[in-house]
């Protein structure tokens, strides 16, 4: 009794040094299939053997306790070949003579990645897919909110160095209809921030004073007009853009109507003398 037990501790010890070798033989993942990660939680079944049938979750390391096999590191592979891998085990071993076996993903939590800001829904989200990009990512996050700005900024690593990097939100779909994306692609752990929108502020004999959000090219006439125009009191001959200089200073500056508006800029609509 006691020389069988060792024949099939010995056969489980083969199998799980031969792990290892039977990982590489796997067929390669395609690009755009998820990849198991540490704190992924998996269903691992075989047909027709319900005992083998097993919850775990994916270390640290990316291995998994699996019974009869032992240790085996499914960490970084799809889920098909995780399943491939797992079968050979269990063939080699000689614990089952036609493995089938089927691996469900029931909770993502190694392959995420952070959406921060001015979006609907901010949080962390999983990648669940290996070419998850940008606009995939503002998506699960229900979008840029009102009050977002057209840029946003993704940080995160690559290659083992800070990797930061602003994105214009509108020419990403303008790149999807014919441009790459590539540079684009969110990694595991990256965190996407949404600023808020830039804006500029109308004072005095306007319609609507306030603050309003700086649209892409806007002249000052346009602005004027966000802001309702002058009132019947008001004149727009001698308006006056008040400017941040890069001293932190305000300068006041006489624009023409057809000149672009600046973040922060400041307009005075004043009182016609006449």
């Amino acid at each position: 009794m006691s020389k069988s037990v060792d024949r099939l501790y010995d056969r489980a010890f083969r199998v799980l040094l031969l792990s290892g070798a039977l990982a590489g033989s796997v067929q390669a993942a395609q690009p755009d299939e998820y990849r198991l990660a540490p704190g992924d939680q998996i269903r691992v079944q075989v047909f027709q053997n319900p005992d083998l049938t097993l919850d775990a979750r994916v270390g640290e390391s990316g291995f998994i306790s699996y019974p009869l096999v032992g240790k085996v590191k499914v960490g970084g592979l799809p889920l098909d070949g995780a399943e491939a891998l797992l079968a050979a085990a269990l063939k080699k071993g000689g614990y089952v003579q036609q493995p089938q076996v089927n691996i469900a993903l029931l909770q993502v939590r190694g392959n995420q990645a952070s959406v921060l800001g001015q979006v609907n829904r901010p949080g962390r989200f999983p990648l669940e897919t290996a070419n998850t990009t940008v606009t995939d990512l503002l998506a699960q996050a229900g979008g840029v909110a009102a009050g977002g700005a057209d840029t946003v900024v993704l940080t995160g690593a690559r290659d083992g160095k800070p990797f930061r990097t602003e994105i214009d939100v509108p020419a990403i779909y303008r790149a999807s209809q014919g441009g790459s994306t590539g540079a684009l692609v969110v990694q595991p752990g990256d965190v996407l921030f949404v600023d808020r929108a830039p804006v500029y502020y109308i004072y005095g004999e306007a319609q609507r004073p306030g603050a309003y959000r700086v649209e892409r090219g806007m002249t000052l006439r346009q602005a004027l007009a966000q802001g309702g125009g002058p009132t019947v009191r008001g004149t727009e001959r001698s308006l006056k853009v008040e400017r941040r200089a890069a001293d932190g200073s305000f300068q006041a500056l006489k624009l023409d109507m057809n000149a672009p508006i600046q973040p922060d800029d400041v307009i005075y609509v004043p009182e016609s003398l006449f």
